[in-house]
């Protein structure tokens, strides 16, 4: 492999002159720019990235942290973000964060050390001042934090009640809701559209919500203890994950859906048409979520105008087998 030393001796320069060529620092007359590039070219060298990324405090990186990449919402996100910075040529570093705070900050700790050029996050274990302490440009997805990043979520309130409403149509009166984790602003945005949606029709009842964490297995159990104690003919859970998870739980005891017990999910993952039945739930752009913010942080990373900071974007309801 070439070394810049072998590309300085062929051109007939310093080195010094070819990594002003390399790094666009400095001025390099035309003629000797010309000889250093056929230089570079006929040694086929390849510049030393981490050098690079040492002396010019970037690295065309950018990390990408996400809280569960086993929860198949999450994949398509990093598709999108993925596809975005190819085009503008910037590297993605995932890192999962398993919901846990100390290993976001870990993570954030190694970004910084590699020069990232900046942070998306799709986590909230963070206060608004340890994001500042950051000091690369951050842009938040899906879980926002507050006005001071840029945001892109889908419109998790709006869309619980939507589910909720939709129960209520189909002739359910005992609708509960599988909440997703506490700590998670869309969870709880969802949940409070369910309960908003539920006083509005006089339905309210605070036991006919459990929660299952985004979890399955959490759902599904939860889901069994509550269909064996009250009587519930609907079912709005926080996403298509513990829906199917529900699903599970209905057939074990012996119950039809939709006929004896619908069900609606969130998000619109692959998952909910592989189910049998097949899901019924509110459909998120989850695509489209990812390349915007994907789009705000190479705005952000390059100092261009952003438009509009804050995204708050659609969702649709897709009816499938698991309601009437």
């Amino acid at each position: 492999m070439a070394t810049m030393r072998e590309v300085a001796k062929l051109a007939g320069v310093s080195v010094a002159t070819v990594s002003r060529v390399l790094n666009q620092n400095g001025y390099v007359n035309q003629e000797t720019e010309k000889r250093v590039k056929e230089a570079i070219q006929t040694l086929n060298y390849k510049p030393n990235e981490v050098a690079r990324s040492l002396y010019k405090k970037s690295s065309r990186t950018i990390g990408l942290i996400v809280p569960d990449i086993s929860n198949p919402f999450f994949p398509e996100l990093v598709r999108a973000v993925e596809d975005v910075m190819n085009i503008y040529d910037y590297t993605v570093i995932l890192c999962n964060s398993d919901e846990k705070g100390d290993k976001e900050k870990e993570y954030i700790d190694i970004l910084k050390q590699r020069y990232v050029d900046g942070i998306i996050l799709t986590t909230n274990q963070l206060t608004s001042e340890e994001l500042s302490d950051i000091n690369v440009p951050v842009v938040v997805l899906d879980r926002p934090l507050d006005h001071s990043f840029p945001s892109v979520v889908a419109n998790n309130y709006e869309g619980a009640r939507m589910a909720t409403n939709y129960l209520y149509k189909q002739g359910c009166r005992r609708i509960a809701h599988i909440q997703g984790p506490l700590h998670v602003v869309n969870a709880l945005e969802r949940f409070r559209g369910y309960q908003d949606e539920m006083k509005s029709l006089g339905l309210w009842d605070e036991t006919l919500v459990f929660i299952g964490n985004y979890q399955m297995s959490e759902a599904k159990i939860a889901t069994m203890e509550a269909l064996t104690n009250q009587k519930i003919d609907g079912i709005f859970a926080g996403n298509d994950v513990m829906a199917a998870g529900a699903l599970k739980a209905a057939q074990q005891l012996g119950l039809r859906v939709p006929e004896d017990l619908a069900i609606i999910g969130y998000d619109n993952i692959p998952l909910a048409e592989m189910t049998t039945p097949e899901l019924t739930t509110i459909s998120q752009p989850i695509y489209d979520m990812g390349a915007i913010a994907a789009r705000l942080l190479v705005k952000k990373i390059e100092g261009k105008p952003i438009d509009q900071i804050h995204h708050v974007l659609p969702v649709k309801l897709v009816r499938r087998e698991s309601t009437r």
